[in-house]
């Protein structure tokens, strides 16, 4: 299979036209209908549909887009690091954090690691809202790592299990527990502010919710932990977050507490996924080896201090 078809084929359908496509790419429009010709017989499908107004992929040609972006992307970066070899690791990396999980503390500590240990990497780093959204771009190679609440097992993707939190009631201006510790009965009679429900906290909350035949009274939703502190520090009300999360707030604001929820308590796994079929780059299992390490880290210490929070 000869990857100028393959890249041929792509800024076709980006285009929309052949006629234009043949302008960009600098090849004879006939050429260029031959090697669609010839990628429709080795697939033995019609990739694009012609008309007037130029051309759409088939379900067929949409499958190997998809699949031509991933193959591309490979081998740009395949000609990147080839290009960059040396004893220093080079490349882009691109890595997302569930929001209120352990990127809160883990985060800047991976920036720092990156840029003191490994300065030719380029590291993104950055949020994103949903497992299903994370997992889509894990899939199509748009990013390499994603640190975020496990959701099980999900074909094309590979999980290395990190850690399991429980939920831990915040707030300020509430009275202290006897025992350090408050029923969820308690938590959730509070004013809260939760994540949204497609988020794997707010899920977890509802599903309590409903096996003890309970509501809650929330008040607001947000997934940013700069907002969520800022709305506590204020008194807008209270929250319910992994014991990690938790200790993020705390840091950020000093009149806030946080207790351990009991009867019953709630728990949240988290994860670091990857893609199961397209190979991390030298660069990117670099920073997975790093985030490893410190989500770990940071997941005990959470552990550690969660019990003494209060």
């Amino acid at each position: 299979m000869d990857i100028r078809r393959l890249y041929a084929f792509m800024k076709i359908v980006d285009i929309g036209s052949i006629t234009r496509a043949s302008a960009i790419l600098h090849i004879a429009q006939p050429a260029l209908s031959q090697q669609i010709a010839a990628l429709e017989t080795h697939f033995g499908k019609p990739l694009l549909l012609r008309s007037k107004r130029g051309v759409i992929p088939t379900e067929a040609g949409k499958v190997l887009y998809r699949h031509c972006q991933m193959i591309i992307r490979q081998m740009n970066q395949a000609e990147q690091d080839i290009a960059t070899s040396s004893e220093q690791i080079t490349g882009a990396v691109s890595v997302v954090f569930a929001p209120l999980g352990l990127g809160s503390l883990v985060a800047t500590q991976l920036m720092r690691t990156i840029r003191e240990k490994h300065p030719g990497i380029l590291l993104y780093a950055n949020e994103a809202v949903g497992g299903g959204v994370i997992s889509e771009q894990i899939m199509t190679g748009k990013t390499d790592i994603a640190l975020i609440f496990d959701p099980g097992k999900i074909p094309s993707l590979s999980f290395e299990p990190i850690s399991t939190e429980e939920l831990y009631f915040v707030g300020t201006q509430i009275a202290e527990p006897e025992d350090g510790e408050i029923s969820f009965a308690e938590a959730v009679s509070q004013p809260l502010i939760l994540p949204s429900p497609i988020h794997t906290v707010r899920q977890v909350i509802e599903t309590t919710l409903s096996r003890v035949g309970s509501s809650a009274q929330v008040v607001a939703e947000t997934e940013s932990i700069s907002y969520l502190s800022n709305a506590l520090a204020e008194g807008l009300g209270c929250t319910i977050l992994p014991a990690s999360a938790a200790q993020a707030v705390l840091r950020r604001v000093p009149d806030a507490r946080s207790y351990r929820i009991r009867r019953p308590n709630m728990k949240v796994a988290m994860a670091i996924c990857v893609s199961a079929q397209l190979p991390l780059s030298e660069a990117a299992a670099v920073v997975r080896d790093h985030l490893v390490r410190l989500a770990t880290e940071a997941a005990r210490s959470s552990a550690a201090s969660g019990s003494g929070q209060g």
